[in-house]
C-alpha cells in the first residue's frame, strides 16, 4: 500500500524535519510501498499533485530537512464535506493506505474527521505549529525556534532603545489567541531593566488604561520602555484597540496593532513611540540553535510512520516530557477528537498578579526547549 503526506496550515522551521523522518522511517517499512508527498497542502491532495517522496535522493533530504517553510507546500484549504470525499477517491484510487497530516489544531480536526470518513484510510496527526496551543503535547515542534527567534528580537531591539533613550518600543509578537510566544521574550533579560519590560498575553483583555498606566511607570523609572505584545491582544472591550482588521482563517486579525499601541502612547503619554512587527520572519528564521526542535520535529514523523503500520489511526503524535531534573521526551499518541479544533492557552498561573509579566515556573519549562539567550555586556559606571 502507498502513504500520503500533507502539510496544512502556516509553516515552521522544522516542518521539513518532520517531513524527512516520515521519509526515513517509511523506507524501513515493507508494508508501504510508496510515499506521496502532496504539493501545497490539502488542495494538491485532491487534485493529485504529488511529489514521489521515494524518489528524491537522501542528500536532498538531509538539505531540505535543515530548511524552514514546507518543501511540499501548504495551504489553509477546509476541505468540507465534498472535499473530503474526493480526497478519499483519490486515496483509494492511488491505493493510499496511510495519511499523515501535519498541521496544527484546524488541521487535526480534518485529519479527526478524514478518519471518522475513512473506513479502510489510517489518519495519523504529525504536530505542528509556531503558537505552542496544540493539546494533549508538551510542545509542538516549531514552537521553540520561533520562540528563540522573538526572544533574540526582543533582545536586540531592548539594547537599541538602551542606547538611544527616550522611546517606547513596542514589539508585536506572533500567537494569535495564545500567549506562549509573547511570553518566551522573558529570556530576553540578564541584567535589571533589561527589556522587555512590560509582557501582555491574549488570553487577557487588556485596558487602554492599565497600558498606560505601565508603560508611564516604567518610563518614569528608566527614561525608556520595550513593550512585547501578542498580534491578537484586545482591548477591554474585545477590540483591536482601533487597529485595522483582517479577515484570517481563524477569525478576525489585527493588521497594525503595535503601530496603533504606538500611537495611542504617544497622544495620551505625549512620549515618543514606535513598533516593530518582525511577522512571519519569526516562523521562516532558521538556525543551528535549538538543534532540539528539529530534533523532535523529525522525531515525529518517525512516531508516525510506526504507528500507522502498527494498525493505529485517528491518532496524533505527542511529546511527552519525563519527570525530573533532567531534560527528556518520549512521543506518546492522543486521540484526534480531543486535539480537534481546540487551544491550549497560556497558563493563567505563569502569569504574575498584575498580567504584564512571567513567573519563574514557566523560565523552567521553556528553557530546555529554547536554550539560554546570550545576554549582551554593559559598560561599568
Amino acid at each position: 500500500m502507498n502513504a500520503l503526506l500533507v502539510h496544512s496550515g502556516g509553516p515552521t522551521p522544522v516542518i521539513n524535519a518532520s517531513l524527512a523522518g516520515v521519509v526515513e522511517e517509511a523506507r524501513r517499512h515493507r508494508e508501504i510501498t510508496g510515499l506521496y508527498g502532496a504539493r501545497f497542502g490539502l488542495s494538491g491532495a485532491i487534485n493529485e499533485e504529488f511529489f514521489d517522496l521515494f524518489a528524491q535522493p537522501e542528500e536532498t533530504l538531509a538539505a531540505v530537512a535543515r530548511t524552514p517553510a514546507s518543501a511540499l507546500g501548504t495551504s489553509r484549504l477546509e476541505l468540507g464535506e465534498s472535499g473530503i470525499e474526493k480526497l478519499l477517491r483519490v486515496c483509494r484510487a492511488r491505493d493510499i493506505r496511510y495519511l499523515f497530516l501535519t498541521g496544527g489544531n484546524g488541521s487535526m480536526g480534518t485529519a479527526a474527521q478524514l478518519a471518522a470518513a475513512g473506513n479502510s484510510l489510517q489518519v495519523i496527526g504529525i504536530p505542528k505549529t509556531i503558537d505552542n496551543d496544540l493539546l494533549e503535547t508538551d510542545h509542538t515542534p516549531g514552537y521553540a525556534t520561533t520562540a528563540r527567534f522573538f526572544a533574540c528580537a526582543v533582545r536586540d531591539i531592548g539594547a537599541d532603545n538602551r542606547a538611544l533613550p527616550g522611546q517606547v518600543e513596542f514589539v508585536e509578537v506572533l500567537g494569535r489567541n495564545a500567549g506562549w510566544l509573547v511570553a518566551v521574550t522573558c529570556l530576553a533579560r540578564h541584567h535589571p531593566d533589561d527589556p522587555p519590560h512590560l509582557i501582555y498575553f491574549p488570553e487577557l483583555r487588556l485596558p487602554v488604561e492599565q497600558l498606560l498606566d505601565d508603560i508611564d511607570r516604567v518610563y518614569g523609572r528608566l527614561g525608556r520602555c520595550v513593550v512585547a505584545i501578542c498580534e491578537g491582544q484586545l482591548d477591554r472591550h474585545g477590540e483591536a484597540f482601533g487597529a485595522d482588521e483582517r479577515a484570517g482563517s481563524r477569525g478576525k486579525l489585527a493588521m497594525n496593532l503595535g503601530h496603533r499601541l504606538a500611537t495611542l502612547t504617544g497622544e495620551r503619554l505625549k512620549l515618543k513611540a514606535r513598533s516593530e512587527k518582525p511577522g512571519l520572519l519569526g516562523r521562516s528564521w532558521w538556525s543551528e540553535e535549538p538543534a532540539l526542535d528539529r530534533a523532535e520535529a523529525r522525531l515525529c514523523g518517525v512516531a508516525a510512520v510506526r504507528a500507522a503500520c502498527e494498525g493505529r489511526s485517528g491518532v496524533m503524535v505527542t511529546l511527552v516530557r519525563h519527570a525530573g531534573p533532567d531534560y527528556q521526551v518520549t512521543t506518546g499518541l492522543a486521540p484526534l477528537e480531543k486535539v480537534a479544533f481546540a487551544e491550549r492557552l497560556f497558563p493563567a498561573e505563569w502569569r504574575n498578579p498584575a498580567g504584564n509579566d512571567v513567573v519563574d515556573a514557566f523560565r523552567e519549562y521553556v528553557v530546555p526547549l529554547v536554550g539560554t539567550i546570550p545576554g549582551y555586556t554593559h559598560l561599568q559606571l
